[in-house]
């Protein structure tokens, strides 16, 4: 688009890939984000001070603080996103389900008003008996999970309500909480949409986002497996209903849960773009943050809602994290000693990670969006196996080893799940290992350094029949370990790629 960039970056960010990639760079603080990344006034300083006219909130930290957005506008500089009050309006769980309600659109049984910090337990059980056990106490303000607790039993409330308000005030500043009915065995959809400032409103094909642990999405697809052309109709009526309801501009998504009988209610909005919208421009050819920032010009929204809506092929997002999933997930922050990541045609890797560079302990601990595209599911899924099988990472762990489980479980193939399934799966592993190649990682460096001194002998005859057991390599360099063969995972160890 011809426009120059500025990124801002903490202190432990300083060498970091998006840094460089810029073309023009601010400090704002030390390494902790109420430090830097939280720091209203630090960003809008950086902003001033770069000549920026306009500010991205990307999807993550203030992207939803309409706080920021209103000092964006109070200096001057057009925040690529709703509009403050838009983004007041639809971050309060309450509210945007009496916005849903006054559009018409299903929501799920609940409480329609906040119950605030000092609201007795007893005035909460009387609301939890009407809408009916189990429920879900759940933060007003937010999401991710945090701040939500499922209670099966009367017996469970005041634990649940005393947990779920601690973790919403050290979230989010906001310990108020309100109740929903807990669905059975629900599916998560949810609908992208565009809006533009002269009222028009597109909505997109919906992603699947049912595989969950702990209520965080781990992955993502579009078109959903089990939503039809009648359904999809009804879902992008209603999240566009919601959307001209509160005026919405830029980017945003609806999200619905669909329940065992295929009826769809509404669960929440996300005033910003989201981690997975890379699905839903693979199978549309649809740039999102093009029109985010197009919208911000003041341009209308001329795109043809048929594109929109006709998906073409199928896409699967994976979440890459720096987490042990060996360790009940935990986090891996380190320095990353080696990076292969996945290539070839319709391989989407999103993503800052890169040899040499460090995970922080400070931020989320997602290192990339890997993203695929087929021309059905069957193929999107076997692309993204083959893709995982490429990604290799060393000096830190990541939840590689996991998505490769998880993509050949036969519930997956056959889009047979909700959104308690992956934690049913992981409950039933009973700590079996994720990693079942019966290499550690020091194994792998050794056998990798081995091969990289042994491929620049250039070895010829009996040894070179030995080592690769056929012929001599086509190229110095490139080796394959049978041993990891036949578990596999066969790795190359290419002299120019890996450095161990």
């Amino acid at each position: 688009m011809g426009l120059a960039s500025v990124a801002v970056f903490s202190e432990c960010d300083r060498a970091a890939r998006h840094v460089r990639l810029a073309d023009e760079a601010c400090p704002i603080g030390p390494s902790a984000p109420t430090e830097s990344y939280l720091r209203i006034d630090r960003l809008i300083e950086a902003a001033r001070a770069s000549g920026a006219d306009a500010v991205h909130p990307g999807y993550g930290f203030l992207a939803e603080n309409e706080t920021f957005a209103a000092a964006c506008r109070d200096a001057g500089l057009t925040f690529i996103g709703p509009a403050p009050e838009t983004i007041a309006l639809m971050g309060s769980k309450t509210a945007a389900r009496r916005a849903a309600l006054a559009a018409g659109v299903p929501v799920v049984p609940g409480v329609d008003e906040p119950f605030s910090a000092d609201a007795p337990v007893p005035e909460i059980a009387a609301a939890a008996r009407r809408i009916g056990y189990p429920v879900l106490v759940k933060a007003v303000a937010g999401g991710g999970g945090k701040g939500m607790r499922l209670v099966a039993a009367p017996g469970d409330l005041a634990g649940a309500v005393r947990a779920a308000r601690s973790e919403a005030a050290g979230a989010f500043g906001d310990p108020a909480i309100y109740l929903e009915r807990r669905l059975a065995r629900p599916r998560h959809v949810e609908v992208q949409l565009l809006g533009d400032t002269y009222g028009t409103v597109v909505p997109f094909v919906e992603r699947e986002c049912s595989i969950q642990r702990r209520h965080q999405k781990v992955i993502e697809e579009t078109p959903s497996p089990v939503v039809g052309a009648e359904l999809r109709a009804g879902l992008t009526r209603a999240a566009a209903a919601v959307a001209r309801a509160v005026g919405y501009t830029s980017a945003g998504t609806i999200e619905f849960l669909l329940d065992e009988d295929g009826r769809f209610y509404f669960l929440e909005m996300n005033t910003r773009l989201q981690v997975e919208h890379p699905i839903t421009e693979m199978v549309t050819g649809v740039d999102l943050v093009r029109w985010q920032i197009r919208i911000a010009r003041g341009e209308r929204l001329d795109l043809d809602p048929a594109l929109a809506l006709t998906p073409h092929g199928h896409a699967i997002a994976c979440r890459i994290y720096a987490e042990d999933p060996d360790a009940g997930f935990m986090p891996s922050p380190g320095r990353i000693a080696a990076l292969q990541a996945p290539a070839g045609p319709w391989v989407r890797d999103d993503s800052a990670a890169e040899a040499g560079g460090e995970v922080p302990i400070f931020y989320d601990p997602l290192i990339s969006k890997l993203a695929v595209w087929g021309p059905d599911r069957t193929e999107a899924i076997a692309r993204m196996r083959r893709a995982l099988d490429e990604y290799e990472v060393l000096g830190i762990r990541t939840t590689v080893p996991f998505f490769r489980w998880m993509l050949g479980q036969p519930a997956f193939a056959e889009a047979a799940f909700h959104t308690a399934s992956l934690d049913e799966l992981l409950q039933r592993r009973e700590g079996e290992p994720f990693s079942t190649s019966g290499e550690d990682e020091e194994t792998v460096a050794v056998i990798a350094a081995a091969l990289h001194a042994f491929a620049r002998l250039e070895p010829t005859g009996p040894l070179a029949d030995a080592a690769s057991g056929a012929s001599p390599p086509r190229r110095s360099g490139e080796w394959v370990s049978r041993r990891a063969a036949k578990a596999g995972w066969t790795r190359q160890a290419r002299l120019e790629g890996l450095r161990a």
